[in-house]
């Protein structure tokens, strides 16, 4: 499912109707969303076919979702390499898509987790976002996590 499509189905965003030629009327202005911003992380995860061992996240994306057109504007990714289990499953490479050469080339969890903090700082600042608080001032963008994992 689009990422759009799930925030739509959620009550994340709205969506907002076309104003006919001849004006709007209450129902046709544009609504206010409750959030701003969606940040939308969608883990992967190591998996096996009996399903019996730990999973272990192997690729870490994220987007930025602005709710008021539902544009992704910026995009945080990268592959982590296992530590318990580093070989993949052919389950795990068939169901994620994801390579073994791509997790082997990734980088450990707590490196990726370095890296998303400073990706969300930046952000931050570039788009006066705050996280966590509905007394945000008008200048400020509200910001939500969502996650589909």
């Amino acid at each position: 499912m689009a990422t759009r499509q799930l925030a739509k189905q959620l009550g994340i965003i709205r969506s907002v109707s076309k104003p006919s030629p001849g004006g709007q009327s209450h129902n046709q202005r544009k609504l206010r969303q409750l959030f701003d911003y969606l940040i939308i992380i969608d883990f992967e995860s190591t998996c096996w076919k009996d399903g019996r061992r730990c999973q272990e996240i192997i690729e870490f994306p994220a987007v930025l979702l602005n709710t008021s057109n539902g544009e992704i504007e910026t995009e945080f990714h990268m592959y982590i390499q296992p530590q318990e289990h580093p070989t993949l499953s052919e389950f795990c490479i068939e169901l994620t898509g994801i390579k073994q050469n791509q997790v082997d080339e990734g980088v450990p969890l707590h490196i990726s987790l370095s890296q998303f903090s400073k990706w969300i700082q930046k952000i931050q600042k570039e788009k006066n976002i705050v996280f966590g608080s509905t007394c945000a001032a008008p200048e400020e963008k509200l910001c939500a996590f969502v996650t589909w994992s």
